[in-house]
């Protein structure tokens, strides 16, 4: 998956912007100021939340590695082609989903609609 499809699937998802607190190369992707993913930094990697049940799996099997500063969070961060690009948009909208599931009540009925099973 390249940068710019990575930026796209992310934008895709309803409510979410761009921001740049860590500066302008690595752009992190928020739902209602949280974020659920990044890119860039000091490499060409990826950068996602994900469940514990995925982040294991996804370690274990040795396609990603647990993403610095964030590993406690349940971040992993991957190589651009780690994985096929209609899984990683799968896994953003998963992501997306477990931080906009965090959100108070209000917040989320402020959003967009967003149904996860239409996502992927």
């Amino acid at each position: 998956m390249t940068p710019e499809a990575f930026e796209a699937a992310c934008l895709a998802l309803p409510g979410t912007d761009k921001a740049f607190p860590f500066g302008e190369g690595m752009p992190i992707y928020r739902v209602s100021e949280k974020m659920f993913a990044a890119q860039g930094g000091r490499s060409d990697r990826f950068r996602f939340k994900c469940s514990d049940d995925a982040f294991r799996l996804l370690i274990d099997a040795g396609l990603t590695e647990p993403a610095p500063y964030l590993q406690r969070a349940k971040w992993v961060a991957i190589d651009q082609d780690a994985l096929p690009e209609d899984e990683i948009r799968q896994r953003l909208a998963m992501a997306y989903a477990i931080v906009r599931g965090k959100l108070p009540k209000k917040q989320q009925a402020a959003l967009p609609p967003f149904d996860q099973d239409k996502a992927q």
